[in-house]
């Protein structure tokens, strides 16, 4: 029975960390996202838009 319970507390654990992960990986993601979209330095903001061209993201 030991075995069962130690089972599932690493499976909850592990679904746990996954979720923090996934949580702050689309975090840092859409922070990336606004800040070189919304950027006020004229630099940052064309290296993003062209940046959108390359890959083949229409901004326009």
């Amino acid at each position: 029975m030991n075995t069962t319970t130690n089972t599932t507390t690493r499976a909850q654990t592990a679904s746990n960390t996954d979720l923090l992960t996934i949580a702050l990986v689309a975090f840092m993601g859409l922070g990336l996202v606004f800040i070189t979209g919304f950027a006020h330095v004229p630099v940052l903001h064309d290296s993003a838009h062209d940046v959108r061209h390359s890959i083949g993201f229409a901004c326009h």
